[in-house]
């Protein structure tokens, strides 16, 4: 059984190859690299330096989240990519799982910490349990989940720990940063893990996944979604302006179980969130919406729509914002920029043709201008058909002003592109 595992959960991009429970490679990078620039060199010298043949591979393990949310993406898109490759189950172990498996063997509890800022920590609690083979002196352990991860504070995993009255091994990249926290509210006696055991590790991780091979535990890599217990900063950064303006364009995100809980009460804004059914949502695209992105764009543009492996490598790039809209789990609608130097290509705009006059493509171009701006984009530019009048008549709302066309530049039907600009003022002009 080979196993091929990713981990870019964290700080630490890590991957490693394991075969019928045999460490063969193991690679980890906590440098001042993104996890976009170092996870497929990282892959690729794998399978250099280990001479393998991808065909031979029974399954990719990926940690689920919780974690950094663009970690978490591009690790799910590079995981999701490998498994339709290559026909393949993605075994999708929990984050705090797989680290707490660093420490196996150990009786004491282990209990993770990864940073999730606003002084909360993701979190569980475990312990191994030894099992002894009635017809040899041999041992072996078993991991009992105490308390299953989650999104919790300071307070409440100390308190929680506390109570269990037991001494307890920490790790993770919320340990130095609560440490003295920690200390003065821990109780029961800890430590803290070494640094060859404090980070997630791809070892670890194949580890876990054999074990949940050998109970069938695999999922179909088209429905597997990342758990991120809970919304990024970015989508209550977009909550909290939505709140103050409208209210319209709420991600599904932003929107969830918090939303929900704060309906009654006015929420942290001050404002009562609207139920979620039956609403258009816009939010960053997940590599579990990209089949029907592409089926989308095929319905609107024909040959000339961006295909699946196009939207997937597009998607998992620092340099890009991918955007849909969302009504009953449904995608109706999709747009994204890719920011060169500070000139934000539109690559992509597409609205469900049932959807169209409804204003999705508005709300959709509106957030994605915005977030743009928060990767460094200053101006705007993109191509339209000459004909399509609705488009054009969208861009212009927006800001986009006419800079001339390409005469023939698209095909069935033959047409010209219009090219648009929305570049950003000048102090002058303010």
């Amino acid at each position: 059984m080979k196993i091929l595992a990713i981990d870019t959960s964290g700080l630490t991009a890590t991957v490693a190859l394991s075969e019928d429970d045999r460490l063969v490679a193991s690679f980890s990078i906590q440098y001042k690299t993104t996890h976009s620039q170092i996870l497929m060199p990282m892959l690729e010298k794998i399978k250099e330096l280990t001479n393998l043949d991808l065909k031979t591979i029974d399954a990719i393990a990926l940690a689920a989240g919780p974690g950094s949310f663009t970690g978490l993406r591009i690790g799910t898109a590079t995981a999701k990519g490998l498994c339709l490759a290559l026909g393949v189950p993605l075994i999708a172990v929990p984050t705090m799982d797989a680290m707490a498996y660093n420490l196996y063997g150990v009786e004491r509890l282990i209990c993770p910490m990864m940073d999730a800022r606003r002084s909360q920590v993701y979190t569980g609690v475990y312990t191994f349990v030894p099992e002894k083979n009635e017809d040899t002196s041999l041992y072996k352990y078993s991991m009992k989940t105490i308390l299953d991860q989650k999104c919790a504070s300071i307070d409440e995993i100390a308190g929680y720990l506390n109570e269990q009255g037991k001494p307890v091994t920490i790790l993770g990249d919320g340990v130095p940063v609560y440490l003295d926290a920690l200390e003065k509210k821990l109780k029961v006696p800890f430590s803290v893990a070494s640094v060859s055991q404090d980070r997630q590790n791809a070892a670890a991780l194949c580890a876990v996944a054999a074990q949940y091979m050998r109970e069938g535990k695999t999922t179909d890599a088209d429905s597997f979604a990342p758990e991120y217990l809970r919304v990024s900063q970015a989508e209550r950064t977009s909550l909290k302006k939505e709140s103050e303006g409208d209210s319209s364009s709420l991600s599904k995100d932003s929107a969830s179980e918090q939303g929900r809980r704060e309906e009654s009460d006015g929420g942290s804004f001050g404002m009562k969130i609207p139920k979620v059914k039956e609403r258009v949502f816009i939010r960053l695209m997940k590599a579990e919406d990209i089949d029907m992105a592409a089926a989308l764009e095929k319905e609107n543009l024909g040959t000339e729509a961006w295909t699946l492996d196009q939207l997937l490598t597009a998607s998992t790039r620092d340099d890009t914002i991918y955007l849909v809209a969302e009504k009953k789990d449904r995608i109706i609608g999709l747009c994204g920029v890719q920011n060169i130097q500070g000139d934000g290509e539109i690559t992509n705009v597409s609205v469900s043709k049932d959807m169209r006059g409804e204003g999705v493509g508005y709300k959709m171009m509106r957030q994605l201008l915005e977030r743009g701006r928060g990767i460094g984009i200053d101006n705007y530019t993109m191509e339209v058909r000459s004909q399509n009048t609705a488009a054009r008549k969208l861009y212009e709302k927006l800001g986009f002003k006419s800079d001339g066309t390409r005469p023939g530049f698209y095909d069935n039907p033959k047409d010209d592109a219009e090219i648009y600009w929305l570049r950003k003022k000048s102090e002058n002009e303010n």
